[in-house]
C-alpha cells in the first residue's frame, strides 16, 4: 500500500468518460441488473450517472464507513444503514468510486446477498491491485490516493487534520495542485478549513 500519499484528481468531465465506458461494457457483457445500489457516500455519484447511462431507474442505498483520514482506513468497515430498498428476487449491480482494500465492497455484497438477490455485480471506477475484491467491472487500476470532486474540501480537511504545521500542509496541498486540483480552489478551501480551526 502506499505510504506517503501521493494523489490522482480526476475532473468530473473524466469521470463522466470513465463510467460512459463502463456503462458500455456492462451492457457488451449482457447484463441487465433490475436494481443498481450506491455504496454511499462515495458511490453515490457514479450509482446515479450508470442509473441514467444503462436506463435503469431503479436506485438504492447502501451505508458503509472506512475511511478515517487521507490514506488511512479503521480495521474493518461498518454497515452503518442497511440496503434502502427490497432487493429480494432482483439482479443488483453494486457501485463505489474506489476499490482500495475492497472490503466495503465485499461487505456491501455480502449484505445484499443475504437480502435475496438472484445475482449481484460489482462496478467501481477505480481499483487498487490489493484489493480483497477484484470488481466485475472497474476503469482504472491505481496505487495512489483519488481525490474525486465530490470530496475536495473534505479531503483537504483530512490533510489539515492530519498535518499540524504549516509547511506540512502546503507540501500535500501543492502534490494535491500539481495533480491535478485547481490551485485557486485548493487555496479556497484552505482558507475555509483553516478559519474554521482557528475560531
Amino acid at each position: 500500500m502506499v505510504t506517503e500519499a501521493e494523489f490522482e484528481v480526476p475532473t468530473w468531465n473524466q469521470i463522466y468518460d470513465l463510467l460512459l465506458s463502463q456503462a458500455e461494457k456492462i451492457r457488451h457483457d449482457g447484463f441487465k441488473p433490475d436494481v443498481i445500489v450506491g455504496i454511499a457516500r462515495g458511490g453515490w455519484f457514479s450509482a446515479r450517472v450508470l442509473s441514467d447511462l444503462l436506463e435503469i431507474p431503479d436506485l438504492a442505498t447502501v451505508t458503509v464507513e472506512f475511511y478515517v483520514g487521507v490514506a488511512e482506513t479503521k480495521n474493518e468497515p461498518v454497515l452503518t444503514q442497511g440496503i434502502s430498498a427490497v432487493v429480494a428476487g432482483k439482479k443488483a449491480l453494486i457501485v463505489d468510486d474506489v476499490a482500495d482494500t475492497g472490503k466495503s465492497l465485499k461487505l456491501a455484497k455480502d449484505h445484499i446477498l443475504q437480502k435475496g438477490v438472484t445475482e449481484v455485480r460489482t462496478a467501481t471506477v477505480y481499483s487498487k491491485p490489493w484489493s480483497v475484491i477484484k470488481p466485475d467491472y472497474f476503469e482504472k487500476e491505481t496505487s495512489v490516493w483519488v481525490v474525486f470532486p465530490w470530496e475536495t474540501k473534505e479531503t483537504v480537511r483530512k490533510i489539515v487534520e492530519k498535518h499540524g504545521d504549516k509547511s506540512a500542509i502546503s507540501r500535500e496541498t501543492a502534490k494535491l495542485v500539481k495533480a491535478g486540483l485547481p490551485k485557486p480552489l485548493a487555496e479556497r478551501f484552505l482558507k475555509e478549513v483553516l478559519g474554521e480551526r482557528d475560531c
